[in-house]
């Protein structure tokens, strides 16, 4: 048995005791039935993460029944929304905005679902206001986690601010006319000081992050995940993600690593040999511990669940059941 069918093993054996059920990709198509494909294959071009097989066709037979689903829950949710303000008497209050996580490891490719997603859910006439926000703003700047000695622990759920991530979708979900967030930046490795992307009153709100479906604690009874209105895991196998991840490695290597303004500009004079022994020791030091530890264990916790092959494509989906 390979190590992927372990890992999903809870999650998708078919007798009644797991809380999913397993959609093959074909069957999975077939659910988007009549929802138009807005997106072109220049369009699409622009959401492909660094080495992401990413076209028309994995859009069209992945993303779009996916946004036709997240459309039919936020529609849902909104009348609920709509019947618990009446029973209030509180017709004129502003509706909740939906509020939709995606976590998953470094690497698979979780931020080109938000992107794809994004854009997606925009075109339905019931949401055209969608907002997609990375959990990277909420990191605490390099020199807090120098100070509090965890800068080798960057990503793990004690290198963000918690308090301050819970704060915004909190205010958000007040309906808060305007929320900043902090900006970070992947050039330079740290939040930018008096930087901010401004959410105001989105029909949607898509929060992307490593650890965003962390459960609650004894020290924090409320996490972050106890917001969202639905929640996506971003799964595959832990040798295919190491093997993306390397590939990114390099392409930034000859790329983004080269500006003079890089935090990693110090790799970019590698060659690939030397580039590819520095990611996996990067892997097995930082990102395949925070996998195992924090993030991998919150896959249950997602309500859908995407899971890719080798080749970065989806072949199964896997729906909390009601």
């Amino acid at each position: 048995m390979t190590e992927f069918s372990t890992d999903t093993q809870a999650l998708i054996r078919p007798d009644f005791s797991s809380p999913f059920i397993e959609i093959g990709r074909e069957e999975w198509a077939r659910l988007a039935g009549e929802t138009p494909m807005p997106l072109t294959e220049a369009e699409i071009e622009a959401f492909r993460g660094l080495g992401e097989l990413l076209d028309l066709r994995e859009v069209s037979e992945v993303y779009r029944p996916l946004s036709r689903l997240l459309n039919e829950y936020a529609q849902g949710v909104r009348e609920v929304h709509r019947r618990t303000r009446g029973f209030l008497h509180r017709e004129q209050d502003r509706p909740s905005p939906f509020v939709l996580g995606i976590a998953g490891s470094v690497a698979v490719g979780k931020s080109t679902v938000a992107r794809i997603l994004r854009d997606l859910l925009a075109r339905w006439p019931e949401t055209p206001q969608v907002q997609l926000v990375t959990t990277d703003g909420f990191l605490y700047p390099n020199a807090e986690l120098e100070r509090r000695g965890i800068s080798h622990r960057k990503g793990f759920p004690e290198s963000y601010d918690r308090r301050a991530l819970m704060r915004f979708v909190s205010q958000v979900k007040a309906g808060m006319p305007e929320v900043r967030v902090p900006h970070y930046s992947h050039l330079i490795y740290d939040i930018v000081p008096d930087e901010y992307t401004i959410v105001r009153n989105p029909d949607i709100l898509i929060v992307e992050g490593l650890n965003v479906l962390q459960p609650p604690s004894n020290e924090r009874p409320l996490a972050v995940s106890d917001l969202f209105d639905f929640s996506i895991y971003v799964d595959a196998r832990t040798s295919d993600i190491e093997r993306w991840y390397q590939d990114r490695f390099l392409k930034l290597k000859d790329g983004a690593f080269a500006d003079p303004s890089s935090y990693f500009r110090r790799f970019a004079g590698l060659d690939e040999e030397q580039a590819r022994a520095l990611a996996h020791e990067f892997w097995k030091g930082i990102n395949e511990p925070n996998l195992v530890e924090n993030i991998r264990p919150t896959r249950a916790r997602a309500s859908l669940v995407l899971r890719k092959e080798a080749d970065h494509r989806v072949q199964k989906v896997l729906l909390r059941k009601l």
